[in-house]
């Protein structure tokens, strides 16, 4: 039984060994969501930056977990070789930060000259802390390989102790920016809702990030001091360093996502809208679109966007103008208002007009006192006709009412 027991830092240990891939999972499938576009366009700076920073976060988080970083170690034979390595990456993230937000800032103007300007000196700072970092390590003894708590064990070490605060302070900086930019855009008016909800989650990744830096420079700095805040930098900081990274990830997701879903949810819909049409004209023509299991809803919306069109054309010549402008002025007695008051009148008009092409099987003449009326306004409404078919009991009341004005037509079919 005592070996069931865990202790609070055996079980914060296991939590951080198993918890560590799940952001690296969930970076990689932004930047699985984000590679297409990236390569596409891959002349945008904007991409190229959220495309380095997913890439370079994924990498961090892969070097970081402790049996990468006892393995880095190994190969190499050089204790501790795998902290430069994992804060060169982390430093390279931090210039991914202010390449992001330089491009977000810029936006059209991003190819202008103060723009490189800016790109230049970001690139060569961040490249000169990585130099630093292992100038300071080949300078530094640290031969206890530390796989968790390096930050705190090495706090006081000479040239380790520059090393640690160095990456710190870059990651510190470059996250301060892009946290400022980015909650200052989440603030902007007219953003759409999905990339003002994925800004909040950026916001909240970049936010913890400032937590983690916090963490760590105050375990660093109580080590000066004589006093022990490790848990700070060891239990606290890796867990916020996860969920921040989980929730930058579904900040870049987020948009896309809900573009992706926006526009499946449109085209269903307006497949759907023009079904009540769609049945009336199979009706008529006596056939349909052959359904297609694997075919893309937008190809199936095209198909019966197109099949309505291509039977309303030769139906056009059956449908009763004098009809249509009674029920027009029946729809608007009865308080519709005008755009749907067209619609209804449409509707009531193709239902006479297909009742009589399906007394005649052969179809060809057009119905007795029909004068035919222009298709061109049925073809650009017949989302609102499908609208208007689904309420038969309006369309019923509104041919009730254009009958009653002395308009002579047969019964209504059905």
């Amino acid at each position: 039984m005592a070996r069931l027991a865990l202790t609070p830092s055996a079980f914060v240990t296991d939590f951080y060994t198993s918890f560590w891939w799940v952001p690296t999972l969930v970076l990689g499938c932004a930047l699985a969501v984000k590679l297409p576009t990236i390569l596409r366009l891959w002349k945008d700076p904007l991409l190229r930056a959220v495309g380095g920073l997913l890439l370079l976060a994924c990498a961090v988080f892969v070097c970081v977990a402790p049996s990468t970083i006892a393995w880095a170690n190994r190969v190499t034979g050089i204790p501790n070789f795998a902290a430069p390595l994992v804060y060169s990456l982390l430093t390279a993230f931090c210039a991914s930060c202010l390449l992001l937000t330089i491009a977000w800032r810029n936006g059209p103007a991003g190819h202008s000259a103060a723009t490189r300007r800016a790109r230049r000196l970001v690139v060569t700072a961040y490249a000169a802390v990585i130099v630093a970092l292992w100038v300071l390590f080949a300078l530094a003894d640290a031969p206890v390989e530390r796989l968790r708590d390096l930050d705190t064990y090495y706090a006081t070490t000479p040239f380790m102790r520059e090393l640690i605060v160095l990456y710190l302070l870059a990651h510190c900086v470059a996250v301060l920016f892009t946290y400022r930019l980015t909650w200052n855009w989440v603030r902007t008016d007219g953003l759409d809702g999905w990339l003002r909800w994925g800004l909040v989650f950026l916001a909240g990744g970049y936010a913890l990030n400032l937590v983690f830096d916090a963490a760590k420079l105050t375990a660093v700095g109580a080590r000066w001091t004589g006093h022990d805040l490790d848990r700070l930098s060891t239990d606290a900081a890796p867990p916020v360093a996860g969920l921040s990274a989980v929730l930058l990830a579904v900040g870049f997701i987020l948009p896309h996502l809900g573009q992706y879903l926006r526009d499946r949810w449109r085209v269903r819909h307006a497949h759907r809208e023009l079904r009540p049409l769609y049945l009336l004209l199979r009706s008529v023509h006596g056939s349909g679109v052959p359904f297609e299991l694997r075919a893309a809803p937008e190809l199936r919306l095209v198909r019966r966007e197109t099949f309505i069109r291509d039977v309303l054309l030769p139906l056009a010549r059956d449908l009763d103008e004098d009809l249509r402008g009674a029920a027009l002025d029946a729809a608007l007695a009865l308080g519709h208002p005008p755009e749907r008051a067209r619609a209804l009148a449409a509707a009531v008009t193709l239902l006479d007009a297909a009742g009589g092409r399906r007394g005649r099987p052969d179809g060809p003449a057009p119905a007795a006192g029909g004068t035919g009326v222009d298709p061109a306004g049925l073809l650009r409404e017949i989302g609102a006709v499908s609208r208007a078919l689904r309420r038969p009991d309006v369309l019923q009341e509104v041919r009730t009412r254009a009958t009653a004005r002395g308009t002579d037509l047969d019964p209504a079919p059905g």
